[in-house]
């Protein structure tokens, strides 16, 4: 079933209680959310389990089973030191209590019973989680909507969908610049990467799951009869959803254990990607929690991590802007020249993750493309000259408003060879009113018609060399060669090398100039840093 206006009315509902009872802050409430969904479903799971073990004549022992020794006192009875595990079914506590006893009960039972239950899965989503909503009568009242939610009777779509609107609300950047990138754009930059079944697909910098989650639906969709395809409204624009019924057991499987890896910095995040996963039936995809500038695994820690050795099929990640990492504290593979800009050790990181023909979609600022730094050139001629460049996608700016103003560009290549001609896609609307929210569905959409010319590259390129270099170029598509690239310092930015006549010189969009120039000033603020950390090491 399709996600409802009531289901969106009661988390619209469950946010405005916590908001108005004290809890402002929209990522701990998306994360104390999780954890009740999560409470909610086991109760199904476990039955769910038990039918099966049934059916196969395998012995299952209920999660419910036994008893749990009491953590408080006032938990129990007078005198009493356990109580049943059959306690711990949502149905029984989250129907039976309420106020104080509900509080009490929750925070110093519940989440030490399902952090114990965590220890013995395949990755602990519940480890250091505490309840943070403990005033009484705003847990039982979102308790009360939780439970109206009937989560059990709806599909992993549904249930996916109805987190995403949660994590809607989480409208501001992290400490390190991530923030939630725009959906829409996430499905553009994965039509394009077109991840197969029997690839792995990897985002280091996983946050919510995005990208993950794309992966898989976009898979999903590609394996679908016509009959299992529907088309579903979110966010105010119409998308086709495929069940897969056309992916053999075998195939769901790898995507089920085999196909998805992610890390995080940030273990909210951690927690929030799981669940995301979890809610569209990916519950064995582990995100680990782990800053991949400042830490390595050597091919034994990936063994036994269940990581590919070879590097990975895709990479998809939108990794954080404008974070710095102490400089004593980067590894030394992801290091470019002395630079401890993340957008910079990021992109050397994600490079060196591929395998072979790997292919990767990655947001970048738009000063990756052109910065004059050393660091900023040593990495693009890598690009350039050791991988295959295939298309630099040029993203409206705002289109990551209300979190930033930042402007922004995908970069799409694959590992090895080197690059001959780049494809420039250049995008004026996405879709949405370009806002201080950017929520508002509208007409105009550059992207559908950007993933074609990408898809058509090869005959787009031979009209591009075809073309009348004289006359107007009206595509919002073009090409520059390796020749081309190299002469300019090896930039990447897609207004460099737009074709130009002089009605475009003289109306060039004043928009475009004033992102070009806050680039440039991040970059002088970057070379400032820089210079003031090399003049405190040789005055101490």
């Amino acid at each position: 079933m399709p996600l409802t206006p009531d289901m969106r009315r009661s988390i619209d509902q469950i946010r405005d209680y916590l908001f108005g009872g004290g809890y402002p802050d929209p990522v701990s409430n998306a994360e104390q959310l999780s954890f009740l969904f999560f409470f909610y479903l086991v109760e199904g799971i476990d039955a769910e389990n038990k039918m099966k073990a049934k059916v196969l004549k395998q012995p299952y022992k209920s999660l419910f089973a036994g008893d749990w020794q009491i953590r408080n006192p006032l938990n129990g009875q007078a005198n009493q030191t356990s109580i049943p595990r059959d306690r711990f079914r949502w149905s029984v506590w989250a129907k039976g209590l309420s106020g104080e006893s509900l509080v009490r009960f929750v925070r110093d039972e519940v989440f030490p019973f399902f952090a114990e239950m965590g220890e013995a899965a395949a990755h602990n989503f519940m480890d250091g989680a505490r309840l943070a909503i403990i005033d009484p009568t705003v847990l039982t009242q979102v308790i009360t909507l939780v439970d109206g939610l009937r989560l059990d009777a709806a599909d992993s779509d549904t249930k996916g969908d109805l987190f995403e609107h949660v994590l809607r609300q989480i409208r501001q950047a992290g400490e390190l610049g991530q923030f939630r990138t725009p959906r829409h754009v996430i499905r553009t930059i994965v039509e394009i990467i077109d991840p197969k079944v029997g690839e792995t697909i990897y985002d280091p910098a996983a946050g919510t799951a995005g990208f993950l989650v794309a992966a898989y639906n976009h898979i999903r969709l590609a394996n679908s009869s016509p009959s299992a395809i529907q088309e579903v409204e979110l966010d105010g624009k119409k998308q086709k959803r495929g069940l897969g019924d056309q992916l053999s057991a075998k195939q769901s499987s790898a995507l089920q254990s085999a196909t998805f890896f992610g890390n995080d910095v940030d273990p909210k995040m951690v927690r929030l990607a799981t669940m995301n996963l979890t809610l569209r039936g990916l519950p064995n995809v582990r995100v680990l929690l782990r800053n991949v500038l400042t830490t390595s695994l050597d091919n034994e820690r990936k063994a036994e991590l269940g990581l590919p050795q070879e590097g990975y099929h895709v990479v998809l990640a939108n990794p954080p802007f404008a974070g710095r990492v102490d400089k004593d504290r980067v590894v030394e593979e992801v290091k470019v020249g002395t630079s401890t800009a993340t957008e910079l050790l990021f992109l050397k990181y994600m490079m060196d993750s591929l395998r072979p023909g790997g292919r990767c979609g990655v947001i970048v600022p738009e000063g990756v493309l052109f910065g004059s730094t050393g660091a900023h050139k040593e990495l693009r001629r890598q690009l350039i000259e050791n991988n295959c460049v295939e298309a630099v996608l040029s993203l409206p700016g705002g289109v990551f408003q209300p979190y930033s103003g930042v402007k922004t560009s995908v970069l799409f290549f694959r590992k090895g060879g080197s690059t001959e001609n780049v494809l420039f896609l250049h995008a004026d609307n996405d879709g949405y009113k370009l806002d201080a929210n950017h929520d508002t569905a509208i007409d105009a959409d550059d992207l559908p018609g950007l993933a074609a010319a990408y898809r058509e590259r090869g005959a787009n390129l031979a009209a591009w060399q075809s073309r009348d270099a004289g006359a107007e170029w009206a595509a919002k598509w073009w090409f520059a060669d390796a020749a081309t690239l190299r002469i300019n310092d090896f930039n990447l930015s897609v207004g460099r090398h737009r074709p130009m006549t002089r009605a475009a010189v003289e109306h060039r969009d004043p928009r475009e100039i004033l992102d070009e120039l806050a680039a440039i000033e991040a970059e002088i603020v970057e070379e400032v840093e820089a210079l003031k950390a090399v003049l405190a090491e040789r005055v101490a």
